[in-house]
């Protein structure tokens, strides 16, 4: 299958990462969110990131010719016209859910939805629609304008052809793609977020301080960056959301969600995007 159009639902640190990198591609972007406001601070991201790229002269093309190809709209039924839709929501499944039974209805038969869910299953998601053979997970890393990889998962329906198209898409991105069976968590969460969630528990007894976990991580382990900056960057209430996918979906303990990290949830400390985590910003 060829694709000409991409929608893009959800226009936060996710979508408009997912519509430039698309956009850059090559492709014509539709960004869609409820929220006219979002759009527009997505798209403004988006012009300021395309910047940096060109400054560093990582573009073959010009920031202003690129972002002509992302158009944002609130109008849901504006994605009829995609040929593909990744759903980059918030990570809640009956929001997924009601997403993609409305897709399937707007959308005509031979368009692929895909979601960038983090943990929530693709076979589940696929099962709310006419088309689970075209439902298929594209999970990308954040940020992703400058991680390479993604994620691609197989429900259970999804056809062959439906993965070697998406398989082309990221291959006309530039992206590394690995190909994940459809359990809870997937590759890389469900490797990365039970550390994360351990070095919650280590600050949560007193172990040691969090720039301390940090940087014991960071220069014992050599991360790039230590598990509760981390934790920050991609919020605190995804993270626990996937601890619950994990810790449901297995039924063991060892995914149980340190208390610190659900409190700090409830206390609206979610971290970057609210101001405060593990850190202040």
């Amino acid at each position: 299958m060829s694709f000409k159009t991409i929608g893009v639902i959800g226009a936060g640190q996710m979508g408009q990462g997912i519509a430039q990198v698309f956009a850059t591609a090559g492709y014509q972007v539709i960004l869609n969110d409820i929220d006219g406001a979002a759009i527009d601070r997505g798209i403004a991201t988006v012009k300021f990131s395309l910047q940096k790229l060109a400054e560093k002269e990582k573009l073959t093309e010009q920031p202003a010719v690129i972002i002509e190809r992302i158009q944002g709209s609130t109008d849901f039924s504006m994605l009829a016209k995609a040929d593909m839709v990744v759903e980059a929501a918030t990570e809640s499944e009956p929001l997924k859910h009601k997403i993609f039974a409305q897709l399937d209805k707007i959308c005509p038969p031979e368009t692929i939805l895909a979601s960038n869910t983090s943990s929530i299953s693709i076979t589940r998601l696929a099962a709310v629609t006419q088309r689970p053979e075209k439902v298929i997970g594209l999970h990308f890393m954040n940020p992703v304008p400058l991680m390479k990889l993604i994620e691609v998962i197989k429900g259970l329906q999804t056809s062959e052809a439906t993965y070697q198209s998406v398989l082309v898409l990221a291959d006309q991105m530039n992206k590394i793609a690995v190909t994940s069976a459809d359990r809870p968590g997937f590759i890389v969460n469900r490797i990365l977020m039970p550390m994360i969630n351990e070095a919650i528990f280590t600050l949560y007894e007193g172990v040691a301080k969090a720039e301390e976990i940090d940087q014991a991580m960071q220069f014992g382990a050599a991360h790039p960056m230590g598990p509760l900056a981390l934790a920050d960057l991609i919020g605190l209430d995804t993270c626990l959301s996937i601890m619950q996918v994990l810790y449901s979906g297995f039924s063991d303990s060892k995914y149980r969600p340190c208390p610190l990290l659900m409190q700090m949830v409830d206390a609206g400390f979610t971290g970057r995007k609210s101001g405060r985590g593990f850190y202040q910003y």
